[in-house]
């Protein structure tokens, strides 16, 4: 079965592409701002909703005006792929995927998006429109054979670093069947507990370099507003923070990668991380360990290799409850890392015996749509099934 998958690598242009996208860019950022303001102009003052074709057709009636007439000096195929961007936005904002659209800024990370009639694919290099040569492309790794790509996104972060992400059509095989399953308890001291007994540790890469970051922050904080120093200041911290998310990121695919080629089923907690985070003594704990991330990537692999994720529902008792006699505690602060059962006696370590009901109860959802609280019975003859 094809599917649609994305190849990024990095990119090196010369001057004059710099250049080139430089204009690109903010014609596209410029096109998405001024069709978010009509949008929503149109909603809130006037109660009517503009769609792409509507914006499209004032598109062009704008690049000709005398203001604007500048829109023409680069492909128009980004500029429509702009508007597109905006629809889809909104799309996911009416069905709650996302938040209301926001202007696009200068200093943030831009992108430009060319679909197959404004580019040249030919020898294995890529040539865009308005441009006379190939982009310098760092191949990390090959495309697959005969793959001919649909779209192409050039896109530039705030370190001043060019990528290109290349959108291809490909048969992705799925992997043997496997005879393992795993339960994967998400936290703040360790990353993942997994019901095999595996412990992941969570690097924390932000507060590794959260000084280094806090120092660089300060000396761009001191420089006069416009001045050059101060770009370069800004580009120092930019370059910090591209670094946390670059291992960040890292980290999360291999051990995405990892868990998806071992385990035939993955069972994991639906945690409501935007709530979590409304706590401000872990929210910055919170935001550095991805665990949204993390789950976004087993799913869509899992889908990709033939894997099947459980998600169960975020309000199981999993800590709560001993996996051997299937008892609920009252309660249990996290301060609490191991504790005893009070009906059996078995000790249990915190995350553990959590990843251990995840994967149970992951089996009870896939067997019969339970979402809350199975019942200690059918808990127990699963346990009992799975030793």
């Amino acid at each position: 079965m094809k599917q649609k998958r994305a190849y990024k690598y990095r990119v090196y242009p010369t001057d004059e592409q710099k250049q080139q996208l430089a204009r690109t860019f903010g014609c596209c950022r410029f096109v998405y701002n001024w069709a978010l303001r009509k949008k929503t102009d149109a909603f809130y003052q006037d109660h009517q909703r503009l769609y792409y074709k509507d914006l499209s057709e004032a598109l062009t009636s704008l690049k000709k005006q005398e203001a604007t007439v500048w829109l023409s000096e680069v492909s128009s195929v980004p500029l429509q792929q702009a508007l597109r961007h905006l629809d889809r936005a909104f799309i996911n904002f009416f069905e709650g995927r996302g938040a209301y659209p926001t202007f696009k800024k200068k200093r943030n990370q831009q992108a430009a998006t060319y679909t197959a009639n404004a580019f040249i694919w030919r020898d294995g290099t890529i040539t865009l429109a308005k441009q006379d040569e190939p982009l310098d492309i760092h191949w990390s790794r090959p495309l697959p054979d005969g793959a001919k790509p649909s779209s192409v996104t050039v896109s530039k972060d705030c370190a001043d670093r060019y990528f290109i992400s290349i959108l291809v059509e490909e048969d992705i095989a799925h992997l043997p069947a496997s005879d393992h399953s795993i339960g994967a308890d998400l936290g703040l001291k360790d990353f993942v507990a997994l019901s095999s007994g595996e412990i992941v540790g969570n690097p924390k890469f932000f507060a590794k370099d959260e000084k280094k970051l806090a120092k660089a922050q300060r000396r761009h904080a001191k420089k006069k507003k416009g001045s050059k120093n101060r770009d370069k200041a800004r580009k120092k911290v930019a370059r910090i923070h591209a670094r946390i998310a670059d291992r960040r990121c890292d980290f999360l695919h291999k051990l995405s990668t990892r868990l998806i080629r071992e385990n035939q089923t993955i069972c994991v907690e639906t945690l409501a991380v935007k709530n979590m985070v409304k706590n401000h003594k872990l929210a910055k704990a919170i935001h550095d360990v991805g665990w949204s991330e993390f789950v976004s990537q087993l799913d869509y692999k899992a889908n990709w290799y033939g894997r099947t994720l459980v998600k169960i529902d975020r309000w199981y008792p999993s800590s709560k409850r001993c996996f051997d006699c299937g008892h609920i505690l009252d309660s249990l602060t996290l301060d609490v890392r191991v504790w005893t059962c009070p009906e059996c006696g078995v000790v249990h370590d915190r995350d553990i015996n959590a990843a251990k009901n995840t994967l149970a109860a992951g089996y009870a959802v896939s067997a019969s749509g339970e979402r809350i609280r199975p019942g200690r019975t059918g808990l127990r003859s699963l346990k009992e099934e799975l030793l």
